[in-house]
């Protein structure tokens, strides 16, 4: 990078430790903190409804999901397709508690950071486990793997009488330094939570990548015979690259349970894995962008796809079908776009923008 870190044009880095900088030029960061302080500020500033929070609430969660499915399947190249079940234990680690001690135990409403990072301990620990078979397994086998996890976790929470046979597990209301949290105020706080936890787990990501580790994730997915030859542990790597995505997944999990103030069987189905996959795809595996737009982007989608399906339903009654049908034939639609004309899908379109202004004036 040119010494003026003001107005850099193109790549020129003398040291290694200037190539692996979070950010390249000094307007990247303060567009990175602009961005969070117009964060911060807009719900000071914009009155907005619990409906409309809730979604944007939701979607936070999703990203720190994503991420780990993008650390997962992204940079270490391995495809799951049991991620909402990585969710639902972290989820369900917060319904464990509450079966047992009671939903408005001290710990459950007082202690509840330190139930979010328990919860996404014991999302690594059988994420762990969870990747065992990926040290014989590959491709396709995995993902059957990946599969039958899913599988095994409905399957469990669906007939466990513990959980009730999947109804909904109810968690009490957490308290704050001015005493317990109205309802009034119960989105708003956790968007501030969640928001918290998006940008420490970002920055968690973006350092990992930076990291050895993360570039054995990069190195296994690229050529695991050649990471091996080396020095690295492929094996290794992919466990642990399976305990990351747990811990990512059994926060967001815990995260939805306080956001929804309990615990339901239909949150973490198939369809949701497929969802997250997707989410992946389109913003870009492999990217930390990606984990970003990508949830946004699939979110709102299937906001508009059900607006429009209210819409056909309601003046078109005799082909209530097709109304029921434009969801997954959308959802189905812009994964098999993307996957043709955007394979490295909208974190790309950033790479561009960004590229147009780093060579400006130039136009090579």
């Amino acid at each position: 990078m040119s010494e003026n870190r003001w107005l850099a044009t193109g790549n020129f880095f003398t040291s290694y430790k200037a190539e692996q900088r979070i950010f390249q030029t000094h307007i990247d960061r303060l567009v990175f903190i602009g961005l969070l302080v117009l964060m911060f500020v807009w719900p000071l500033i914009f009155a907005v409804s619990n409906k409309y929070m809730l979604v944007i609430d939701s979607i936070l969660i999703a990203i720190v999901a994503v991420y780990g499915l993008n650390l997962l399947t992204g940079f270490a190249g391995l495809i799951s397709i049991g991620h909402a079940a990585f969710v639902g234990v972290g989820a369900y680690t917060l319904a464990t508690f509450a079966r047992l001690l009671g939903s408005n135990h001290v710990l459950l409403t007082h202690y509840w950071p330190l139930m979010i990072v328990l919860a996404g301990i014991v999302g690594a620990i059988i994420g762990g486990i969870v990747g065992l078979p990926s040290l014989r397994l590959k491709h396709l086998y995995l993902v059957i793997a990946t599969l039958s996890f899913q599988m095994i976790f409905q399957w469990v929470i669906n007939f466990s009488k513990f959980y009730d046979q999947g109804q909904s597990i109810a968690i009490g209301r957490v308290f704050w330094f001015t005493g317990k949290v109205a309802r009034k105020q119960h989105y708003f706080l956790w968007y501030y939570v969640i928001l918290v936890v998006v940008i420490i787990l970002g920055f968690a990501v973006r350092n990992l990548l930076r990291s050895k580790h993360g570039r054995c994730l990069v190195a296994v997915r690229d050529n695991d015979r050649a990471a091996d030859a080396m020095g690295m542990h492929p094996g290794f790597t992919k466990v642990y690259a399976f305990a990351l995505a747990g811990f990512f997944a059994g926060v967001a999990g815990a995260l939805h349970a306080y956001l929804w103030r309990g615990v339901g069987f239909e949150s973490f189905m198939l369809h949701h894995s497929i969802s997250y996959l997707a989410m992946a795809i389109v913003g870009g595996l492999g990217t930390l962008v990606g984990s970003i737009v990508g949830p946004v982007a699939i979110l709102m989608l299937e906001l508009q796809v059900e607006s429009l399906s209210e819409f056909v339903g309601h003046y078109f009654t005799s082909i209530g079908d097709v109304a029921t049908a434009l969801r997954p034939l959308s959802f189905g639609l812009v994964i098999v776009l993307f996957l043709m004309f955007e394979p490295r899908g909208i974190a790309n379109w950033w790479r561009i923008v960004r590229s147009y202004f780093k060579l400006w004036p130039f136009r090579y």
